[in-house]
C-alpha cells in the first residue's frame, strides 16, 4: 500500500529498541512508501517496518508505542502527533480493507441458514402433508368427514331422507361407485353441485335430481366427483386449505378443531368444484356404461364447451346397457326432498 501523499515527506524523532534487553536509541523516523524507515543520527537505516504490519501496543496512551508486527520484539516510541496521526490513518485504512473473518463467517452462516429455511419452507409442508395422509386411519377420515358434514349442514340444512329415496341412492351408489365405501346424500342447498368429504361421502345438490328428466345426468355428476376424488384425496384438500399447524395437530392428536373444519366447510360450499380430466372421465362413463351426453349438456346447454364428451360418448352407438335406475327408483329419488 502506498502511504498517503500528505504524509510522504514526514519525519520525526523517536526512541527505538531492537530487543527487550537492548539499550534504547534516539532515532529518526521517516514515513516512507508503504513503510516506516528508522535511521540513526547519521542517516544510516537501522530498520524498515511495513506499514501494513505495524501494531500499536498502547492504543490511547502517549507516547505511542509501536512494534513492526504482533510477534516482533522491536519497539518504537513516538511523541510527534502528526506522525502518530499518519501511522494511525494508514493503519485504519489497512484494517478496513482487510477481509474480516468473523463478518465473512456471519455472512456465510446467514446465507446457509436462509437457504435451509427456504428449503424447509418449501419441503416441510408437503412432506408433513404426505406423511399425515399416509398414517391417518379410515375411522379418523370418517370422523373428519362427519364433522365437516355437520359444519356444512349449518348452511345446507339436514340431508333429504325418505325410505324409497334412500333405497334409490343406495342402488345408484352400488351401480356407479365402489361397493361398501362411502355414501350418497342429497342436501337441500349449500353445495354448488357435488362435494366430496373424507370417508367417501358425496353430497349432491337437490337440483341434480329434481331438474333433469333422466338419472343419467346425476350419474354423470357422481362419476365426475369420483374422478375428482381419485385426483385429489378429500382429506388432502382439507389439509392443504387448513395449513401447517392444523396438519401437525391432526398428526399428533388425531383431531382437527371445529374452527378449522368450519372455515373449510364455508370455503367448500362457496366454490365450484374443479374440472376433471376429460379422457379419464370418459373412461369412467364407459366402465359404468353411462352415456356422457346428458351430463355434457347439463354443463353447457349449447354443447359447445363440452363437444368432446358428446362426440366421444361411449354409449353413442346405442349399445345395450343396464339403466342407472329404473323408473320407480328415479321417481322416488326425485321426490326425496319432498315439497
Amino acid at each position: 500500500m502506498t502511504a498517503l501523499k500528505q504524509f510522504s515527506r514526514l519525519e520525526c524523532p523517536g526512541i527505538w529498541r531492537p530487543e527487550p534487553e537492548a539499550q534504547r536509541q534516539d532515532v529518526i523516523v521517516s514515513f516512507g512508501d508503504a513503510s516506516l524507515v528508522i535511521s540513526d543520527r547519521n542517516n544510516s537505516a537501522l530498520s524498515h517496518w511495513s506499514l501494513a504490519a505495524v501494531v500499536r501496543m498502547n492504543r490511547s496512551e502517549e507516547p505511542a508505542l509501536y512494534t513492526p508486527s504482533a510477534e516482533a520484539t522491536e519497539t518504537l516510541e513516538i511523541e510527534d502527533p502528526t506522525m502518530i496521526e499518519a501511522i494511525e490513518t494508514v493503519r485504519g485504512a489497512i484494517l478496513k480493507s482487510r477481509p474480516r473473518q468473523g463478518r465473512l463467517r456471519l455472512v456465510l452462516l446467514t446465507a446457509v441458514l436462509v437457504t435451509l429455511l427456504g428449503t424447509a419452507a418449501l419441503w416441510l409442508p408437503q412432506a408433513l402433508l404426505r406423511h399425515t395422509m399416509s398414517v391417518v386411519p379410515g375411522p379418523t377420515r370418517t370422523e373428519i368427514g362427519t364433522q365437516l358434514f355437520t359444519a356444512i349442514g349449518r348452511v345446507s340444512g339436514s340431508p333429504c331422507r325418505s325410505p324409497r329415496g334412500d333405497q334409490a341412492l343406495a342402488r345408484m351408489h352400488a351401480r356407479l361407485l365402489e361397493p361398501g365405501k362411502g355414501a350418497l346424500l342429497v342436501v337441500p342447498e349449500g353445495v354448488p353441485s357435488t362435494v366430496s368429504l373424507p370417508g367417501g361421502v358425496i353430497l349432491l345438490n337437490r337440483s341434480l335430481v329434481e331438474d333433469h328428466e333422466t338419472p343419467d345426468v346425476v350419474a354423470g355428476f357422481i362419476l365426475a366427483e369420483a374422478e375428482r376424488q381419485a385426483q385429489t384425496d378429500p382429506l388432502q384438500a382439507v389439509l392443504e386449505t387448513a395449513g401447517l399447524v392444523p396438519t401437525l395437530r391432526l398428526l399428533t392428536t388425531g383431531h382437527m378443531t371445529e374452527d378449522t373444519l368450519q372455515a373449510y366447510a364455508e370455503s367448500l360450499t362457496a366454490t365450484q368444484p374443479p374440472g376433471v380430466d376429460e379422457a379419464r372421465l370418459l373412461e369412467r362413463f364407459a366402465a359404468a356404461t353411462v352415456p356422457s351426453t346428458p351430463y355434457a349438456y347439463a354443463l353447457d346447454v349449447t354443447g359447445e364447451s363440452t363437444l368432446g364428451m358428446i362426440e366421444a360418448d361411449p354409449m353413442r352407438g346405442g349399445e345395450s346397457r343396464k339403466p342407472v335406475l329404473d323408473d320407480s327408483d328415479w321417481v322416488a329419488l326425485q321426490g326425496i326432498c319432498g315439497n
